[in-house]
């Protein structure tokens, strides 16, 4: 990227708590998203940062560094899991849990915006600080609660800004009907030809968006195969160099195998789904790792498949034996992704009425039950790999000192059970930059806090 356009979370979280002391975590087991196993230790957190991390009874040795917790404010975690905060790739807080897509375009902007406010808390409450924007359903929803969210008037996870999605005439996205022909009704901006790509992709970056996205294949429910692809080449790499151009990430909806490799050919850093994969795509993948995140929304697959029956999508149908296919064909393309180190986040397309916000966490385990995935594995990807996708993971997504100060106390251990981290009782704390959004309820744990 050409700059960091989240860079102003680096220094908002100043005073820490409710004065300028320190915060200390002590008797805690650090799971530090770094892949290593936890220990014991006390983490202090000093502003927004992590300050200093220290190691005890564990045969580590003593403090890491030599930082004073004079005068701080000490939790005694009482043995509890301090942990990163959870990061959801594939984040739409203007998908509003309808049972639809139709009711969440339908949705006048007014009430919509009130509903991002309320969606984003809804994130943070189950242990999400931070999401990549994957699309939004109007124009500059994702930018204004973004914006709000990042000066601190409403609560919720950091934020990356998406626009509505490119899409073609007849793509995903394009619900105009043949005697209403209104942009309107689409959920996405329509554009046909070079020019008419460039200018749309310039009027996102003018609202100010983080990431532009394309919708390079269909998607079963809109009536475009999952396996149809959409836009020429000369549109694509228009619309690419147009974002580079300005700095901005790419990202698109791409399914089909040929629409993977279309965002490999013109680096496309974030490719949702992924789910139809052949040797070649997987080859280019791998080859070019380093530069691209897939994030394959298991949980819509899934769920649409087995779990709408009473929005009207019934098990048995041709839409869900589709679908079914479609998560046949995505478990086995992950699997190989995951072999071949491929970066594989979580984010499963939340906020439908089958797939609710608040219920994100359930990724990790469909990681571990679907994917084959270890417990550490799949919290790697919702923590050390989510920072990364953010753009943000020299600085987000583990517990290292420097870092911010994104983390939740769990009562339990989530290597032993990922599923502990779906139970929102189980969140004791929700830190974000320094900041308490859940704090530890002394009376209802049992816990210390002394000053």
């Amino acid at each position: 990227m050409a700059e960091n356009r989240f860079s102003g979370w680096g220094g908002k979280g100043g005073d820490a708590a409710a004065g300028s002391s320190d915060i200390v975590f002590s008797n805690v087991q650090v799971l530090n998203g770094s892949g290593e196993p936890p220990f014991s230790g006390e983490v202090t957190v000093s502003g927004n940062r992590i300050k200093s991390i220290t190691r005890t009874g564990s045969g580590f040795g003593g403090s890491l560094n030599s930082w004073s917790t004079t005068g701080s404010t000490r939790i005694d975690g009482r043995g509890m899991t301090l942990m990163p905060g959870l990061i959801d790739a594939h984040l739409h807080l203007s998908w509003n849990n309808a049972p639809g897509i139709n009711p969440i375009q339908m949705m006048p902007i007014e009430e919509h915006m009130l509903n991002c406010v309320y969606m984003s808390k809804i994130v943070l409450d189950a242990g999400f600080t931070a999401g990549c924007g994957a699309a939004a359903a109007k124009p500059r929803l994702d930018v204004v609660i973004r914006d709000a969210i990042r000066s601190g008037k409403v609560p919720g996870p950091r934020y990356t800004a998406a626009g509505p999605e490119l899409t073609s005439v007849g793509g995903l996205g394009d619900a105009s009907l043949p005697h209403i022909d209104h942009e309107g009704l689409n959920l996405g901006i329509v554009v046909s030809g070079v020019e008419d790509m460039r200018r749309n992709v310039r009027i996102l970056m003018k609202w100010g968006v983080d990431t532009i996205k394309l919708n390079l294949s269909g998607e079963e429910i809109t009536g475009m195969g999952a396996e149809e692809n959409q836009f020429t080449d000369d549109e694509i790499k228009v619309a690419c160099d147009e974002a580079r151009s300005r700095g901005r990430r790419l990202a698109a909806h791409a399914r089909s195998k040929e629409s993977i490799k279309k965002c490999v050919q013109f680096g496309i850093h974030n490719i949702y789904h992924a789910s139809f994969t052949d040797e070649e795509a997987l080859d280019m993948l791998e080859a070019n790792k380093d530069k691209h995140f897939v994030a394959p929304g298991l949980a819509w697959l899934l769920n649409t498949a087995r779990n709408a029956g009473e929005y009207g999508i019934k098990p048995g149908t041709p839409i869900t034996d589709a679908y079914e296919r479609e998560l046949e064909h995505a478990v086995e393309s992950m699997q190989k992704m995951r072999k071949r180190g491929i970066r594989v986040l979580i984010g499963g397309d939340y906020g439908f009425a089958w797939t609710p916000h608040g219920t994100n966490a359930k990724d990790i385990e469909y990681f571990v039950d679907l994917i084959g995935m270890t417990p550490m594995e799949a919290i790697q990807s919702a923590t050390q790999l989510g920072g990364q996708i953010m753009g943000m993971g020299h600085e987000l997504g583990q517990i290292k000192e420097g870092y911010l100060a994104d983390m939740l106390l769990v009562d339990g251990d989530p290597l032993r059970d990922v599923r502990i981290l779906q139970d929102k009782k189980r969140i004791v704390a929700i830190m974000q930059d320094g900041k308490f959004h859940r704090a530890p309820n002394n009376q209802a744990q049992g816990m210390l806090l002394s000053a």
